[in-house]
């Protein structure tokens, strides 16, 4: 087992974009695949599918770009710098990766927009459909 690690170490530094998207992608893939399995039943290799998809081409790309962006304009590991990370991270680049998840499922999920806005706590606020008992 201890061939392949200096070859995966050594690729991450070379190329660390790719890397970065392919672990990310594997991740979170695996992570999704697992989630199904341990609410029971068997995994649906498809939503799998569609969330590696939209992970690999977007949310790995854009967490690489983004976390380098906020690195080089607050450098360092102090807690301030930390904290301003945190921060800048939650405000802006968490609703863009929330949004572009939410739409890259999109209707081919099986799951309306106004499902997840209930199952968010949100969908109480917005009028029933039509031909709905408005619960």
């Amino acid at each position: 087992m201890a061939g392949w690690w200096p070859a995966v170490s050594r690729a991450a530094r070379r190329h660390p974009w790719p890397t970065n998207v392919l672990l990310y992608g594997s991740l979170f893939s695996a992570g999704d695949a697992l989630q199904q399995r341990l609410q029971g039943g068997e995994a649906d290799w498809r939503q799998t599918r569609r969330v590696a998809t939209l992970v690999v081409t977007f949310h790995a790309n854009f967490n690489y770009v983004w976390l380098g962006l906020l690195e080089r304009a607050l450098p360092g590991r102090a807690p301030r710098a930390v904290l301003a990370k945190l921060l800048w991270d939650q405000v802006v680049g968490a609703p863009i990766a929330v949004s572009a998840f939410y739409t890259g499922e999109g209707p081919d999920s099986g799951v309306g927009c106004r499902s997840r806005l209930e199952l968010a706590g949100l969908g109480r606020s917005f009028p029933p459909e039509k031909g709905s008992t408005g619960k």
